[in-house]
């Protein structure tokens, strides 16, 4: 049996079409656009956590064709000659460079769990121990607060004090209440009087701070609540990798020779 010789090319080019369409998402005014286009973009919009379904998929087709269509006529153009083009491109360039410079410093220096576990460790050092729900009334003058002290002794209410005449509006509106929280979190004058109230008391003096002059009253105490380290593991993971990051920036820095 013989085959003649366009028989042969006709069978050759049907066999190659489907090839060739498999590798190409569509040709453009007779340039192939590569599937990898859309691969690309697919991986893309994946790590930024949107699901790839049909819809999206014909969406990023579109959108390849569409940028093939316009670098098409911006070539036709000559934008890629025009200085302000070289300059994008020029910035482009650095952004890609430098973001694939500090990708690959992460990779190869990446945080270990024993840094992390000593990093959650000096977390629960601060923050550990006793957390105090306390409350405090704020006044400018001594004697103000004095008078209050005498008032709340008479038998008026604490939290009724707070409300009318505390200028820390935050607290004075909830009767003074600064919910619950570690002797740390307050400036040193108002936490070394808190620590020493037991449940239920109050300053017996006006206690004197940065901010004014305070009647502090300890409501309830109890050991601090940490999160676990495997609660806190991510965000720890995540701020050492950063700070690990910005002295590698700094090195770099400090090592070039500017002139």
């Amino acid at each position: 049996m013989k085959f003649s010789l366009s028989a042969l090319t006709a069978a050759a080019l049907i066999v190659a079409a489907p090839l060739a369409m498999a590798q190409n998402v569509a040709i453009v005014n007779g340039k192939a656009v590569p599937s990898s286009r859309v691969t690309a973009l697919e991986q893309q919009i994946a790590a930024s956590g949107r699901p790839i379904d049909e819809a999206t998929r014909a969406q990023i087709k579109e959108e390849v064709i569409l940028r093939e269509v316009f670098m098409q006529e911006a070539q036709k153009r000559g934008i890629a000659a025009t200085p302000e083009y070289k300059e994008q491109m020029e910035l482009a360039r650095q952004t890609i460079m430098i973001r694939a410079l500090f990708a690959d410093y992460q990779k190869k220096n990446p945080v270990s769990d024993a840094d992390l576990k000593a990093e959650y460790d000096k977390f629960a050092a601060a923050n550990g121990g006793k957390e105090y729900r306390a409350r405090h009334i704020l006044v400018e003058k001594e004697e103000e607060a004095k008078a209050i002290i005498a008032a709340i002794k008479g038998g008026v209410k604490f939290e009724d004090q707070a409300k009318a005449k505390s200028k820390d509006p935050g607290s004075g509106a909830n009767g003074g209440d600064l919910d619950w929280a570690n002797a740390a979190s307050y400036v040193t004058e108002f936490s070394e009087a808190m620590i020493k109230l037991d449940k239920g008391q109050m300053t017996q003096e006006p206690v004197k701070s940065q901010f004014g002059w305070h009647i502090i009253r300890v409501d309830d105490v109890r050991q601090a609540k940490l999160p676990t380290f495997e609660e806190l593991k991510p965000q720890i993971a995540q701020q050492m990798q950063q700070q690990k990051l910005g002295d590698f920036q700094r090195t770099l820095r400090e090592k070039a020779k500017i002139q």
